[in-house]
């Protein structure tokens, strides 16, 4: 099997970035991509424990890029390196993330919910601190009884305590993810809330400012929606990856190492068709 769109605890994931790849060991992944949000923290400890258990590794990012509808998340695939550009947007990211929980946590605070940033970095020491660690705290607090609920009762889009992020500019991704020599690739097309009608031009347009690939395979989507989206990347020329996006045993169902949508197993020749060429046509060496 393989994953090429996974989190760790670095960022808002459950599972240490060794246990990550320990996990993926043992549900029988062979190829597997680590992209937390807005950090390379753990790509270190996890490509040694990846060398440990005979996995092949591709370091990656998740960057959190500004855009006017939905979300748009650019993946940097295959990084060798963190370049100067990169660590400078991820340290941009990380504080317009450090200055949204401060929103949040005020707006619950003011309505009498006992929560602190204190208390949230004691919980989740190391962690790259998100709305997933804040519903985490609302769970374990017994405010809420899943993260989930959180989202859709508190912090979610238009719910009480959201607040907008800025994100990254999307050239400027795209160019650091390029001098870390990586390769730009888009996560799940469908957050970005655009209408097939529509899509192919916005996709087209990301084509030509240096996006690569195109996440078409994701746990968030129906098969049919997958197969679709293969069908417009080779239309204009991307390559196609594909992820669970898994963040820990029972944070997401839908959500399980090695597979996408439909509960089906990733598509291996996701990795020996099209990234796997593209990384060593890059000069890869992980």
């Amino acid at each position: 099997m393989i994953d090429l769109h996974s989190h760790s605890n670095a960022s808002d994931g459950t599972l240490s970035p060794r246990n990550l790849v320990e996990y993926a060991s043992k549900k029988g992944v062979s190829v597997l991509a680590l992209t937390d949000h807005d950090t390379t923290a753990g790509l270190v400890e996890a490509k040694k424990a990846a060398k440990k258990h005979k996995i092949t590794f591709v370091s990656g990012v998740e960057l959190n890029i500004a855009w006017p509808t939905g979300e748009f998340h650019l993946l940097g695939l295959g990084l060798v390196n963190t370049s100067p550009q990169l660590q400078e947007i991820i340290q941009q990211l990380q504080q317009d993330r450090k200055n949204r929980n401060s929103r949040i946590i005020e707006k619950m605070q003011s309505d009498g919910i006992n929560i602190s940033e204190q208390a949230l970095a004691e919980m989740f020491p190391g962690a790259t601190l998100g709305r997933p660690h804040i519903a985490s705290f609302l769970v374990a607090k017994k405010i809420c009884k899943t993260r989930q609920q959180a989202f859709d009762k508190y912090i979610g889009k238009h719910k009480p305590y959201y607040s907008e992020r800025i994100g990254a500019d999307l050239d400027k991704a795209i160019a650091a993810i390029v001098a870390s020599g990586g390769i730009p690739v888009l996560a799940h097309p469908l957050s970005l809330y655009i209408s097939y009608g529509k899509i192919e031009a916005t996709l087209a347009n990301l084509r030509d400012r240096g996006v690569l690939g195109l996440e078409a395979f994701h746990s968030g989507v129906r098969k049919t929606d997958a197969l679709r989206l293969e069908e417009i990347a080779r239309k204009l020329d991307f390559f196609v990856t594909g992820g669970s996006d898994f963040h820990g045993e029972g944070i997401r169902a839908d959500r399980k190492i090695g597979y996408a949508c439909g509960g089906e197993k990733i598509p291996e020749r996701l990795w020996t068709e099209e990234l796997e060429p593209m990384l060593k046509q890059n000069k890869y060496s992980g």
